[in-house]
């Protein structure tokens, strides 16, 4: 039901993101802030700073709501990449279910888009960072990257169209395709009912599954209620993002150990272990941003798109498939998900390797230099010993199987 997780925090962050929306001012007008925090009592900012302020601090259970928000922004983002996963190493992306498949990488580009929105719009020190890493990305992009910029961000960041542009993406435009494709996957999962995994009266004619109702209805509102109290919890006992700390943003200052939220920390680490390679291709210039920070993601995401349909030209196989295929029934795919895997668990480390330099009082070049030696060790490693196991297991299988015709 991991799919269901996903759709209940995305019911939670239109609840909590409404109840938001009444209260901030999406402008970027300078103001002096004369509210009850007194750390900053008197600092010029940003309206839509000082609105996420006065959120925060007088609003009543205004930064509950807002850590709640937050919190269950990730829940969604984990949730979907976790479904992804299983539908990945059970061979769920098979025919005749390729479509949902496309639809469900649309939903967590999306919502990856949404979550780098949804935080740059505070207008504190940290997200205008990101902000800027975000601008200078697609500013690389060669031949359009300046008409991107301009069309997005208003132009050349900082710059005041900026924070009203986002917002109206964060809480208009993204949520409505979201929205969409929630109904578009789950409209195709009616119509083609749920996959099955291996076992008796279980075969690609015949579907074994639970009644919508009473069965499915309670557990499903079970699981609701419950993800509603784990992010109710989160956001009233563990802190996140508290802007105030960072102050408003200048683009003039720095903040130490900055990073992105989790799910975007892979990029931020392919950026730095990219070598620094500035590419001429006669008098247009593709800095070396580029290639860790818009190409790399690209093709991750491009060979996703395009998976079902390698893996359907390699096997030859066009039948329809309604029951799953276990991990170490299919070693190669397994060692390559795990693999890829390892490079992500390794770019996200690297992401953090200034924070992890200062908590070992470590070098960051020695750290950087490890990481980059990972990035194609852990990988290879990885695979090799997933494959070697899942092997292993299908000879036993087998090994049982024919025992038990015998």
């Amino acid at each position: 039901m991991l799919g269901e997780i996903a759709l209940y925090a995305f019911i939670i962050l239109v609840i909590t993101g409404t109840f938001l929306a009444l209260f901030f001012n999406g402008s970027a007008d300078k103001v002096v802030y004369h509210g009850t925090y007194r750390a900053l009592y008197g600092v010029t900012m940003s309206s839509a700073y000082q609105s996420v302020l006065h959120l925060s601090f007088e609003v009543r259970a205004g930064l509950l709501v807002r850590q709640m928000h937050h919190w269950a922004a990730d829940v969604f983002i984990g949730a979907i990449i976790a479904h992804l996963l299983r539908i990945f190493f059970t061979a769920a992306y098979r025919r005749p279910r390729e479509i949902n498949w496309l639809v469900g990488l649309t939903l967590l580009v999306l919502a990856l888009a949404n979550g780098f929105f949804g935080y740059s719009i505070c207008a504190d020190l940290l997200s205008g960072a990101g902000l800027r890493v975000g601008y200078a990305i697609l500013l690389s992009v060669p031949l359009i990257g300046p008409w991107l910029v301009q069309l997005l961000f208003g132009g050349t960041v900082p710059v005041d169209a900026t924070i009203p542009r986002l917002y109206v993406l964060h809480i208009f435009l993204v949520p409505a395709l979201i929205s969409v494709l929630i109904a578009v996957h789950l409209f195709i999962i009616w119509r083609q009912y749920h996959t099955n995994y291996p076992g008796p009266m279980r075969t690609n004619r015949t579907i074994v599954g639970s009644r919508v109702w009473p069965s499915y209805t309670l557990k499903s509102l079970g699981l609701f209620f419950f993800v509603f109290a784990l992010v109710a919890g989160l956001g009233g006992l563990v802190q996140i993002d508290p802007v105030w700390i960072y102050g408003p943003d200048n683009p003039a200052a720095v903040l130490p150990g900055a990073q992105p939220d989790w799910y975007l920390g892979w990029v931020e680490g392919a950026m730095r272990l990219f070598p620094g390679v500035n590419l001429h291709l006669g008098r247009w210039l593709i800095p070396e941003v580029f290639f860790p920070g818009m190409l790399f993601p690209s093709l991750v995401f491009l060979v996703l798109y395009l998976y079902p349909f390698l893996d359907r030209f390699s096997s030859q196989d066009r039948d329809e498939h309604h029951v799953l295929r276990l991990p170490s029934q299919q070693p190669f795919r397994t060692a390559l998900g795990c693999a890829v895997l390892a490079l992500m668990a390794v770019l996200l480390v690297a992401g953090g390797d200034d924070v992890i330099a200062v908590a070992t009082g470590s070098s960051v070049v020695a750290i950087r230099t490890l990481l980059r030696i990972l990035v194609f060790a852990a990988p290879a490693f990885t695979g090799f010993v997933v494959y070697s196991i899942c092997r292993l297991k299908s000879r036993r299988y087998a090994g049982i199987g024919r025992a038990n015709r015998a």
